[in-house]
């Protein structure tokens, strides 16, 4: 597996690479660090110099490279490389520009596997929602995208969200494939929609309401359970829970009531203008998760 894992020099960054550590016993072949320097002046600058602005790049261009030297290192310890016996190859890049802009073209470039963020968490939403880093990134990347909202010492507790649509699937097999570990604990989890009013539900009596939603959670086990036969060829030990409400609220009360390490969810994918959308599922439980969220989506070329 080819990863490339984005690095700014915060706490939140550092996370991401930290979280390299849950896969040192799927060690993946490539490593990529890559950070991009964004030159900015102050606005009180008026027009700068050629002269200064060279000065400039090349301070923050050292800094950079200081930057991804540590972080080298920071990765082959939460790798568990040492010597010649290191199986994952480290490299860094330094880019110039955009940093979403940047990421998203190496990830392409690269024909990457996963890119990994580190984020700050409830207090980037509105960071979030004017347009970050970590939601332009998700939006278009090529590949999965694995937010580190908090440092991931392990795969302990892992909720797998699933609605029986192809995207569902391919976040399943790529976890299967390249994530979960014999230690990891799974619960896959699927939300019924009742299909309900909420007036209905206010009057109508209990039993009609189970016969009305019954359908739709024999549908949800049937779901849950075919995914629980995937997740256990891996070794797992998993579990199932099915779910009636709001699909993203559930997973979060889910998630914070397993204490999950990490949520799985899966993503259409948008094109064209729909690309600064994310899907209102997704979009939720990245927001307000209170672990680590992997984001899977089909390849984009």
């Amino acid at each position: 597996m080819n990863i490339l894992c984005a690095v700014d020099g915060s706490e939140y960054s550092r996370w991401g690479v930290e979280a390299l550590r849950v896969l040192a016993d799927r060690p993946p072949e490539r490593v990529l660090l890559l950070h991009t320097v964004e030159p900015r002046l102050p606005r009180s600058s008026g027009s700068p110099s050629p002269a200064r602005v060279a000065r400039v790049i090349r301070a923050l261009d050292e800094r950079g490279t200081t930057l991804l030297r540590q972080m080298a290192q920071a990765a082959s310890v939460a790798l568990g490389q040492g010597g010649t016996s290191a199986k994952t190859k480290i490299e860094t890049a330094l880019a110039h520009g955009r940093p979403a802009a940047s990421i998203v073209a190496q990830a392409r470039r690269r024909r990457t596997d996963l890119v990994i963020l580190g984020s700050r968490g409830l207090s980037d939403i509105r960071g979030f929602l004017l347009g970050s880093v970590s939601r332009h990134v998700l939006t278009q990347a090529p590949c999965p995208v694995l937010i580190v909202k908090r440092p991931l010492a392990s795969l302990g507790r892992v909720v797998l969200a699933v609605d029986g649509s192809k995207h569902s699937r391919r976040a399943c097999e790529f976890a299967c494939q390249r994530l979960l570990q014999e230690a990891t604990h799974v619960s896959v989890l699927s939300v019924a929609g009742d299909g309900l009013t909420e007036m209905a539900a206010q009057v109508l009596p209990a039993s009609q309401l189970q016969d009305l939603t019954r359908p739709q959670l024999d549908r949800a086990q049937e779901l849950v359970n075919q995914y629980r036969d995937q997740v256990l060829k891996t070794g797992c030990s998993v579990t199932t829970e099915v779910r009636t409400g709001h699909t993203s609220e559930q997973i979060l009360q889910h998630a914070e009531q397993l204490k999950a390490d990490l949520i799985i969810v899966g993503s259409r994918g948008l094109e064209g203008t729909e690309r600064l959308e994310l899907g209102s599922v997704a979009e939720n439980v990245l927001k307000y998760a209170p672990c680590s969220v992997l984001v899977v989506k089909r390849r984009q070329i």
